[in-house]
């Protein structure tokens, strides 16, 4: 906290003001990281996701899922990874993770990732086979920080090549049928 006041030109004591605790403000930098602004406006209803659901070519509604969920990733998919790794060493951190990852923001992204699933089907964008709530599964466990970190981290691909496998993922090996 002392770092961060120092860096912001401001008393420790303010920033405790606004945020009592790391966790206040670690809460409050994973919901910005994660819509990437300060809007008060949620990630399923934004533009750039409600697009995932509305296209109807599958290249492109694979291209829009893939780019706003790499996107969200890359501004927000360290900070989960911390939160996680720190959450045995600071009880604080340990109740964050469990709360905000486990619950909240593991089930929303879930829900978000069925609703596109969804309309995927509906739209008649996804394999005969293939039902929303299985395809909602594989959305959500391909698009996970854990895969976006296994890839982009560990084993160090670039952002274009990890899109591309994803889309491609996507696309020709799990859910959507070719146009």
């Amino acid at each position: 906290m002392r770092q961060i006041a120092a860096a912001a030109g401001v008393a420790e004591r303010t920033v405790y003001t606004v945020f009592p605790t790391k966790t206040a403000l670690f809460h409050e930098v994973m919901n910005i990281a994660a819509a990437g602004d300060e809007l008060p406006i949620p990630v399923a209803e934004r533009t750039e996701f409600t697009s995932t659901q509305t296209e109807l070519d599958p290249h492109r509604a694979v291209r829009n899922l893939v780019d706003h969920g790499s996107a969200l990733l890359e501004r927000a998919g360290d900070l989960s990874t911390a939160a996680i790794a720190s959450s045995g060493a600071e009880p604080d951190m340990r109740e964050f993770a469990a709360r905000e990852f486990a619950a909240r923001a593991s089930a929303e992204t879930a829900k978000n990732l069925h609703d596109v699933a969804r309309a995927w089907k509906r739209n008649g964008l996804l394999r005969d086979d293939l039902t929303a709530k299985e395809a909602g599964a594989i959305l959500y466990a391909l698009n996970s920080p854990q895969v976006h970190h296994i890839f982009r981290r560990d084993q160090d691909w670039d952002v274009d090549r990890y899109r591309d496998w994803l889309a491609s993922t996507i696309t020709t090996t799990t859910m959507l049928r070719s146009p």
